[in-house]
C-alpha cells in the first residue's frame, strides 16, 4: 500500500492507494468517524459493480448506509440533482457527525463533496475514487463543483475529505475512453512539475495500458503526491494551485462548446495542453520541440491532439467564462519546459488563436 498524507492547517488526512482497499473503506472510516449512519452517493453504474463490495465494508462496521445515486455522466453535475440528494439525506436524518462517502469518479466527487460541504453546513466526507482521472485528481484536495448554463464548475465550494481510499483493482472495469482521460491528467501533472514522471510514462506506457497493478500504483502514487505537495502549499487556489489548470482555459471551452459529455474531461485537457504549448511557444517563451514531444506522449497514451472545433468567436466567448479570467483578463497556464510552468495575463490575441489552430483538424 501506498499511503499520501495531506497535512493542512486545520485539516489532515490520508490518500490510501491499494488493490482492495475499497472492501476496507467502512473499518477506517470507523477508526476516524464513529457513527451509525453515512450517506453514500453513487454512479448507478459504478454501484452496479462496485457497491456491493462497499456495502459490506460499511455493514460490516457496524454503518447503516443510506443511498443517493446518479445518472452516469456530467449531465448529472447540476442543482437539481444536488437537491435531490440533499432531500434523500435530509428524510434519512443524516446528522452533521453522519459521514458522506463518494464512489465513482469526478462526477460523484463533486456532488458528494457540494452536498458534503452545504448539508446542515458541512458534513464530512470520503472519496473513493473509482477512475484514474478521480484518482490522481479531483478526489484530492478538497475542490467540490457543479455545472450551470454558464459554464463548467462556476458553483461550488473548499470541502477537504477525511479519507481517499484509491484501489486499482476498480480500474479493470473502467471503459478505456475513460480510462485514458485519467492519463491525461497524469501527463499534465507531469508537465507542470516533474519530467521524471514524464520520462516514466513515456517508458512505461505499454504497462500502464495493460494495467499492470504494481505500475498502478506508482503512477497513481507518484500523481497524488504532486498534487497533494500543490495543495499543500496552496489549499484554496490563490497561487501555484491554479498551476494545475494547465490546458483547462482552452478544455473548458472545448466542453461548453461541443456539449458537456461529448467531448470528455480528460479528451478537452489532452487538447487544451497541445494548445496551451502552442500558445507559449507563439509567445516565445517555451522551445519549440517541446509541442512534437508533448503530442507523441498524448498519442502514445491514446488521446486526441486535434478536433473539428467551432468557430473561433464562439471558443474565445466560452474563455472568457473561464474562472481565472481577472479585470476582463485571460489567465492562462503556459509551459516554459517540461516540468515549469507559469501563469500570464499578458498574452496577445494571436498566440492565443495560434493555440486554436494547434488542435483544430
Amino acid at each position: 500500500m501506498a499511503v499520501v498524507q495531506i497535512k493542512l492547517p486545520h485539516h489532515r488526512y490520508e490518500i490510501l492507494i491499494e488493490p482492495g482497499v475499497l472492501g476496507q473503506v467502512g473499518s477506517r472510516l470507523r477508526e476516524i468517524m464513529p457513527h451509525d449512519r453515512c450517506g453514500v452517493v453513487a454512479d448507478r453504474s459504478v454501484w452496479d459493480r462496485h457497491g456491493e463490495t462497499l456495502r459490506e465494508g460499511l455493514v460490516s462496521s457496524d454503518y447503516e448506509p443510506v443511498l443517493a445515486t446518479l445518472e452516469p455522466g456530467e449531465s448529472s453535475k447540476s442543482l437539481g440533482v444536488v437537491e435531490e440528494v440533499h432531500g434523500a439525506f435530509f428524510d434519512a436524518h443524516l446528522e452533521r457527525r453522519s459521514p458522506i462517502v463518494a464512489l465513482g469518479g469526478g462526477v460523484a466527487g463533486d456532488i458528494a463533496g457540494f452536498v458534503a460541504a452545504t448539508h446542515l453546513r458541512g458534513v464530512p466526507f470520503v472519496q473513493c475514487p473509482t477512475t484514474l482521472l478521480a484518482m490522481v485528481d479531483s478526489s484530492v484536495g478538497g475542490k467540490t463543483g457543479v455545472n450551470v448554463p454558464q459554464g463548467k464548475n462556476l458553483l461550488g465550494a473548499f470541502h477537504q475529505p477525511i479519507l481517499v481510499a484509491a484501489d486499482p483493482l476498480v480500474l479493470s472495469t473502467l471503459p478505456e475512453r475513460e480510462f485514458r482521460c485519467g492519463l491525461a491528467e497524469c501527463i499534465k501533472h507531469a508537465v507542470i512539475r516533474d519530467p521524471g514522471l514524464f520520462e516514466f510514462m513515456g517508458g512505461r506506457m505499454s504497462e500502464i495500458k495493460a494495467l499492470s497493478t504494481d505500475v498502478l500504483v506508482e503512477l497513481i502514487r507518484r500523481n497524488v503526491e504532486i498534487k497533494a505537495d500543490v495543495v499543500m502549499e496552496d489549499e484554496r487556489e490563490s497561487g501555484v494551485r491554479a498551476h494545475l489548470n494547465l490546458g483547462h482555459t482552452y478544455g473548458h471551452a472545448i466542453e461548453a462548446c461541443a456539449g458537456y459529455g461529448r467531448v470528455l474531461h480528460g479528451e478537452a485537457v489532452a487538447l487544451g495542453m497541445v494548445a496551451a504549448m502552442r500558445t507559449a511557444i507563439e509567445f516565445g517563451i517555451c522551445p519549440a520541440h517541446l509541442e512534437q514531444e508533448l503530442v507523441e506522449l498524448l498519442e502514445a497514451a491514446g488521446l486526441p491532439v486535434k478536433m473539428e472545433l467551432p468557430a473561433l468567436e464562439e471558443l474565445e466567448s466560452a474563455m472568457r467564462m473561464d474562472k481565472k479570467v481577472a479585470g476582463d483578463r485571460l489567465r492562462l497556464v503556459l509551459p516554459r519546459r517540461i516540468g515549469e510552468v507559469e501563469i500570464r495575463d499578458d498574452v496577445p490575441e494571436e498566440a492565443v488563436r495560434a493555440g486554436w489552430d494547434a488542435i483544430r483538424s
